[in-house]
């Protein structure tokens, strides 16, 4: 496979059982991978030495800052950049449709591409629930791109037009429950963060902006609100409803059941007492 004009930024911490499997989906076609390390303790800088010379270390804040942080001050050859987590994977499809798309050229008023994630849980891919497709912006042109300023669930932001591709970021979510759970315990704090903060988002420069007629990303965000307008707690479990039984989750087998509960009720459920707890100590009244 031909390789093409373009950089891809992967943020590494300790991830000694994902990064060959990331790094081997980029090098037969990405002309510049980069890795940024945050003080991985294991084998990740060595084994990530296989795939490219282009390491740095950066002490890591949060995922929007690391990310920011890299596009900023890393000297990146290309004008066309990618980003994806260690634990992903690019699809052979999404290759040769981004191959296909440089080959034969596109508009200049296309700044960036867009493609879904196929999530692989406990060996299962779940494909139901409303959790298939879902975009992100994964390519975009330098200096048309960016990563919002957000704690939990950070999205980058495209300046332009996009284009959605077919193929997919193979997304393998947890190695163990045990991990799943401890993450999203972390990441629940977070994101009640954002929640509580999110008309000081919405009004921002830095972030997706929610439209209902907009590009995937932004209706996406524009149903964040909405769900965030609805009753405390009661949003939790409509939303479990909604995905498990309306959006047929149930037919993701017993992997599903696990993976809709915890993602779709558990984690929604934490968020909102969570918000309880700190409007609590600030006196509101919910």
């Amino acid at each position: 496979m031909p390789k093409i004009p373009l950089s891809v930024i992967v943020l590494t911490y300790n991830e000694e059982k994902n990064i060959e499997t990331c790094l081997g989906s980029l090098k037969d076609w990405a002309s510049e991978i980069i890795v940024v390390d945050s003080g991985s303790t294991d084998n990740t800088v060595n084994l990530a030495k296989k795939f490219t010379e282009n390491i740095y270390n950066h002490p890591f804040e949060n995922y929007s800052a690391q990310r920011n942080w890299a596009l900023q001050n890393i000297a990146i050859s290309n004008d066309w950049i990618m980003n994806i987590d260690a634990d992903h994977e690019v699809s052979q499809t999404l290759k040769d449709e981004v191959v296909a798309h440089f080959a034969k050229g596109f508009s200049d008023n296309i700044k960036g591409f867009m493609a879904s994630r196929k999530t692989m849980f406990l060996g299962k891919w779940v494909k139901r629930g409303g959790h298939y497709p879902i975009y992100h912006g994964v390519i975009f042109k330098k200096g048309f791109g960016y990563c919002e300023d957000k704690l939990y669930d950070q999205h980058f932001v495209i300046e332009g037009e996009s284009i959605i591709l077919k193929g997919d970021i193979i997304d393998t979510i947890t190695d163990t429950l045990t991990n799943f759970t401890e993450r999203h315990n972390k990441w629940s704090t977070l994101e009640a963060i954002d929640a509580i903060n999110l008309t000081a988002q919405q009004d921002g420069t830095n972030t997706i902006k929610p439209d209902k007629n907009g590009n995937p990303m932004e209706q996406r965000r524009y149903m964040r609100l909405k769900y965030y307008s609805m009753p405390i707690f009661w949003r939790s479990i409509s939303y479990f409803l909604y995905r498990y039984f309306f959006k047929l989750g149930f037919l993701d087998g017993k992997q599903g059941l696990i993976f809709h509960f915890l993602q779709g009720f558990w984690f929604r459920f934490l968020v909102d007492a969570k918000i309880f707890e700190e409007n609590l100590k600030k006196g509101k009244k919910d």
